[in-house]
C-alpha cells in the first residue's frame, strides 16, 4: 500500500474542469496505472469555521483533510484551501461519486470545489 506522504508520488490524473467526466480524465491520463492504488485528492475551499466539522465527516470514510491545494490561488476570499485525500484504486464510477460527495460537502459548508487529481509512484519506484 502506498502512503499519501510518499516522496515518489507524482500527479498522474488531473480533473480540474467540473464539466469533464471522470472517465474522460482517466482516459487521457497517459501515466495513470489502472489497478494500482493511487492517492485521490479533492481540492476544496471552506470557511475556517467549518473545517473541523468537514474533517470529522470525511475521516469517518478514511479521508484526511489537509491544508493547501488549488483553491489557494483564490486569495482574498473568506475561504481556506484544503485537500481531501485518501489512498484507493481509481475508476470512473468512484471518482464521479466522490466528486459529487465533495461538491455536496462544500456546498453544505459554504465552500467551493476546485477539481481533483490523483498521484501514483513514478516508474521504477518501489511499491
Amino acid at each position: 500500500m502506498i502512503s499519501a506522504d510518499d516522496p515518489a508520488l507524482r500527479v498522474v490524473v488531473v480533473a480540474y474542469d467540473e464539466a469533464e467526466a471522470a472517465s474522460a480524465a482517466l482516459a487521457r491520463a497517459d501515466e495513470w496505472q489502472p489497478g494500482l492504488p493511487a492517492v485521490l485528492r479533492h481540492h476544496l475551499t471552506l470557511p475556517d469555521r467549518t473545517i473541523e466539522e468537514a474533517r470529522a465527516l470525511l475521516a469517518a470514510d478514511g479521508w484526511e483533510l489537509r491544508p493547501g491545494g488549488r483553491g489557494a490561488e483564490d486569495g482574498g476570499t473568506e475561504l481556506t484551501a484544503v485537500v481531501a485525500l485518501r489512498v484507493q484504486e481509481l475508476d470512473a464510477l468512484h471518482c464521479s461519486q466522490e466528486s459529487s460527495r465533495m461538491a455536496g460537502l462544500a456546498q453544505r459548508h459554504g465552500g467551493q470545489v476546485h477539481g481533483w487529481d490523483a498521484l501514483q509512484p513514478g516508474p521504477g519506484a518501489p511499491s
